[in-house]
């Protein structure tokens, strides 16, 4: 999909025709569409189909006409009908006249602008608005980092009561979550990093200021990532102990209520044995059977205690 948008007095307007100063959205576009754009801005196509691979690298490539920024964003997937956060690279053209923004999906770093939920954004100041772009960015991925923590929390309330393994498989996927921001977030500090050294991406006074502000954002985010991913190791770690230990417990339990219960079981077989009456106590006697129901309960009431004395139970 092909989308024209160009602000005029400071309002984001969507366009039919691609006039200079305008930004050019492709959200999960077609190779006919790439290949149209490809040839009416000279854009090696092989650039525009980059973001389309899951797998690209965060990068920069500076060509005569234009400049492309590969960084990597933070998206949602669902599975199993559970969020799961991952990346997906996000493409930048900068040609002499447009900015051009490559995705496979729709996300909220770009629909702010389309939005007009920014202020002082341009689509003509092309350098301002890439930085716009990667400042959105690093907030979305503290923002999904916060979220990520808050779940965390929630099941680690669930473990402590836990005897499944379902809640260590969520703390796992969000382990994984965690990784891929992490590894995401330094591929795009390297692309920072070399943002910085270069004088064609600081045009206007207050891009050198807004640039420092990108990498301050996103090293944060490299430290937030760092830090959950830490603590949540260890948790996993503890509380796969915990669900080992409660699995015991239940066992014990379990295993302690079978010898309890077997006692009657136990002593109604000796009395049901083709053996002479006369030589099972009580036999004779017209109150017997009640005898041996009190005696019975009495000795499973003694092994009951017994065991809950030494913590059986």
């Amino acid at each position: 999909m092909i989308q024209i948008f160009k602000t005029e007095e400071g309002i984001i307007h969507q366009k039919d025709e691609r006039l200079p100063g305008s930004w050019i959205a492709l959200t999960n576009p077609t190779a006919t569409e790439i290949l149209e754009i490809s040839d009416a801005y000279q854009i090696d196509p092989d650039h525009l189909r980059a973001p389309m691979d899951e797998e690209e690298r965060s990068r920069i490539e500076v060509e005569d006409n234009y400049i492309l920024i590969l960084v990597d964003i933070p998206s949602i997937e669902e599975r199993s009908e559970k969020d799961r956060y991952i990346t997906i690279p996000l493409g930048i053209v900068m040609t002499e006249d447009m900015i051009i923004t490559v995705c496979l999906e729709e996300t909220s770093i770009l629909t702010v602008f389309m939005d007009g939920r920014v202020r002082d954004f341009h689509t003509f100041m092309k350098t301002r608005f890439i930085l716009q772009i990667l400042y959105k960015n690093a907030s979305l991925y503290l923002q999904y980092l916060r979220i990520i923590d808050k779940k965390s929390e929630v099941i680690e309330r669930k473990l402590h009561q836990s005897q499944r393994n379902q809640e260590l498989i969520e703390l796992q996927e969000l382990e994984k979550s965690l990784l891929y921001f992490t590894t995401s977030l330094r591929s795009n500090e390297v692309v920072l990093e070399k943002l910085m050294k270069s004088e064609k991406i600081k045009k206007y006074p207050e891009d050198t200021d807004l640039l420092e502000d990108v990498i301050i954002e996103n090293k944060q985010a490299i430290e937030m990532a760092n830090i959950y991913s830490g603590v949540l190791g260890g948790t996993m770690d503890l509380f796969a102990s915990v669900i080992s230990n409660n699995l015991n417990i239940v066992m014990k339990f379990l295993a302690t209520i079978t010898i309890v219960m077997s006692i009657p079981t136990m002593v109604a077989s000796f009395y049901g044995m083709n053996v002479s009456p006369g030589g099972m106590p009580f036999a004779t006697h017209p109150h017997g059977f009640s005898i041996v129901l009190g005696f019975t309960l009495l000795l499973t009431l003694i092994v009951a205690w017994i065991f809950n004395k030494k913590d059986l139970f």
